[in-house]
């Protein structure tokens, strides 16, 4: 009964939230810096992943592909369709969702456990539109960028570890990159990333703004929301990958 009451609970929230503001205009500079937040602010993390993941599967396919008919351009088909279909949009927002999904909860937590949500709310304003939709505008802007940027890492740093330790001679990855590229698979890739980037604030929103007790709940209420996210995430990706692709 208590997995019904949260949904149910999520979804009321979901409806306070979709509210059209009194003023776009004093929402514009939260975008804004929703924007810089998640997107610059998160580059970091995804080029060291990103870098280092397209190595690790170059590597892997080139030990794999132990038949000689094989060619070597092969490992470039292999690392570009994994890193665009499956690593950039789902393990990359799965990473985000650690990241931005536990701040998200934590802020919007700690201004619900010292009473700021409050404070808004008597001053006449929906606090979860407030709080919550330029987070939402501003991820579904920027985090598809910040997936194009991890597939262009991922092939680069499969690239260069081909070529540094000779799995992969240039030529032959480079043939491979080229080779049977499909345009669908990015489209397919920028739709998941788009459903993953509102799992990830909405699910991490909801946790923060439900949030009761003080810093020990705020806590608990932020693994929660990383915990929920990824799942969630799983959960889409298998049902996508079975509406588009199967």
């Amino acid at each position: 009964m208590n997995h019904i009451f949260e949904i149910g609970r999520y979804w009321i929230f979901m409806k306070n939230l979709m509210h059209t503001p009194e003023k776009w205009r004093m929402y514009w500079t939260q975008i804004l810096r929703e924007m810089e937040s998640m997107g610059f602010g998160s580059l970091p993390i995804v080029a060291i992943n990103s870098v280092f993941m397209g190595a690790v599967i170059t590597i892997q396919s080139a030990y794999n592909i132990v038949n000689p008919m094989v060619p070597l351009s092969a490992i470039g088909i292999v690392t570009r369709d994994s890193i665009i279909i499956e690593f950039a949009p789902t393990v990359m927002m799965m990473v985000l969702a650690g990241k931005i999904g536990s701040a998200i909860a934590s802020e919007i937590g700690t201004m619900r456990v010292t009473e700021q949500i409050d404070a808004l709310e008597i001053m006449g304003i929906n606090s979860s539109t407030y709080l919550v939709l330029p987070k939402l505008i501003a991820s579904l802007f920027i985090l598809p960028f910040v997936v194009i940027i991890s597939m262009f890492l991922g092939i680069f740093g499969g690239w260069i570890a081909g070529d540094a330790t000779g799995a992969c001679p240039s030529a032959d990855y480079l043939k491979g990159l080229q080779d049977q590229f499909l345009a669908f698979n990015v489209y397919f890739a920028m739709i998941k990333t788009l459903v993953f980037s509102y799992i990830i604030i909405t699910v991490s929103s909801y946790h923060g703004y439900f949030t009761e007790g003080g810093s020990l709940e705020v806590g608990k209420s932020s693994t929660k929301a990383v915990v929920y996210s990824n799942i969630l995430i799983l959960l889409f990706d298998y049902i996508l990958t079975q509406l588009f692709l199967a």
